[in-house]
């Protein structure tokens, strides 16, 4: 028996309420139609007043027919209103995962909608759910997020849409899916509390680096984030960030709204800029020309993001911050320079000495394979570049220890970040002593420096990875 079977009165319910709407649309005045087209998409967007307008309503509905209240309401569904709004404004059996309405949705970050079947990542598992949300149901729901977006084409095989809540959702369909099979991506931060300490209680980053991390922020280093999808590095970006001067003026370039700063600091007068591909090489020449302390570069993943990152911190700035997908320290200098290079030409060693001359460390996240739902610190890594010998170098200053289950320390600091560190001299001596203390509880035993083969001159003897 399939959920229209099991609760085909609530379905019913939800098609007589639909149609009493609908004698009062086509009885409505033109403007009054148009009022309430506005009102539809930011129902669905998750706008409260607009929400509510409709649940009351609904209500008033249900009292006026007592017959109407005894029918069974199915279980993900707090209430028969709130269900048959979801029904008929909202998101549908979406809704209880979008809203939070139970602890395991709570702590879900992301959902999938696969032709027909709703998966959810619980526990750091896809799980299949009861409810089902049907074709027609499913293009009526893809139509409403696209009001949302007006210069989406229906037609146009792939969208993303944001809701009031900052989740994201990614629809595929039309050519670029399977007959029936077209998929809606959800995904929404489940951390609501963007500090290093929640982060510590997490298991995400060790306990006793929080102050650490903190001090590396006073001391203004330029920073990228790196990891696969859903490790852990935007939020950590968002944590990081939460931690800066208020005062200092900020930029955010990113390629699309992921990132609320006005409501994360809004105290903090930080400009955001939506760009990607030939818009961000547009308006890269004017990005360069402002005057701002330090960037912030979300979702780094073309020629674009990376030649603009490198220009920026070319100009001295400091402070700024980036998320990268790429596989570690290593791997993500020869990225982004055979990026560059092969789009706007240059040679291939001078932008990768640029990039271990600008940035100064790199946090490698990733996700917990027996729990993906957990995300944890791999390693933090330094970049060096000594120009007197040419020579670039990774110095590896934290690792996770997969068989102890533990973070391991190396006390090594390089002469740039120490000549860095006089103009803090205080909070700089801190971040010294801290580092030197975690190591000598937990050090490094193994070889903590790599100077990267492609940069290496042949017949060079130094011990690359």
């Amino acid at each position: 028996m399939n959920q229209y079977e099991s609760f085909n009165g609530f379905f019913s319910l939800c098609k007589n309420i639909e149609d009493i709407f609908e004698r009062e649309w086509r009885g409505a005045e033109e403007w009054e139609k148009q009022n309430r087209l506005e009102r539809e998409k930011r129902a669905i967007m998750g706008y409260e007043e607009e929400m509510n307008f409709y649940k009351d309503k609904i209500d008033r509905i249900l009292k006026n027919t007592p017959a109407m209240g005894d029918v069974l309401c199915p279980p993900w569904y707090k209430s028969l209103s709130e269900g048959i709004f979801a029904e008929l404004y909202g998101l549908a059996g979406l809704s209880p995962w979008v809203y939070d309405e139970t602890e395991e949705y709570k702590n879900s970050s992301s959902a999938k909608l696969i032709g027909d079947r709703l998966y959810c990542l619980i526990d750091g598992k896809a799980r299949l759910q009861p409810q089902r949300i049907y074709r027609q149901r499913r293009e009526q729901l893809k139509r409403a997020l696209l009001l949302a977006t007006p210069k989406e084409r229906i037609e146009k095989g792939f969208h993303e849409v944001y809701l009031r809540n900052g989740i994201r959702i990614t629809i595929y369909s039309g050519d670029k899916t399977k007959p029936g099979q077209d998929v809606m991506v959800f995904r929404k931060y489940v951390l609501k509390e963007l500090t290093f300490e929640k982060l510590a209680e997490m298991q995400t980053i060790p306990p006793d680096s929080v102050e650490l991390f903190k001090t590396m922020v006073k001391l203004g280093f330029n920073v990228l984030f790196s990891g696969q999808v859903r490790a852990g590095k935007t939020a950590f970006m968002q944590s990081w960030q939460r931690y800066e001067d208020v005062t200092l003026e900020g930029m955010a370039i990113a390629t699309d709204p992921e990132t609320p700063w006005h409501v994360l600091m809004p105290e903090a007068p930080i400009m955001q800029i939506i760009a990607d591909g030939k818009e961000l090489e547009i308006v890269s020449k004017s990005l360069l020309r402002g005057d701002n302390d330090y960037v912030l570069l979300e979702e780094m993943r073309d020629a674009d993001a990376f030649r603009l990152a490198i220009d920026i911190t070319s100009a001295g700035t400091m402070r700024s911050k980036a998320t990268i997908h790429a596989g570690n320290s290593e791997d993500i200098p020869y990225k982004m320079a055979a990026a560059v290079t092969a789009k706007y030409g240059g040679d291939f060693k001078s932008i990768i000495a640029q990039i271990f001359r600008n940035f100064n460390y790199v946090f490698e996240f990733y996700q917990v394979p027996e729990n993906r739902a957990k995300k944890r610190l791999k390693s933090i890594s330094e970049y060096r570049y000594d120009a007197g010998k040419d020579m670039v170098s990774i110095h590896c200053i934290c690792k996770f220890d997969e068989e102890e289950k533990k973070w391991r320390w190396k006390h090594d600091i390089g002469k740039d970040k120490r000549e860095m560190g006089k103009m803090q001299p205080e909070e700089f001596k801190n971040m010294d002593n801290m580092l030197k203390l975690l190591a000598k509880r937990n050090p490094i035993m193994e070889n903590t420096v790599i100077y990267p083969r492609y940069y290496i001159k042949s017949g060079d003897e130094r011990n690359g990875s």
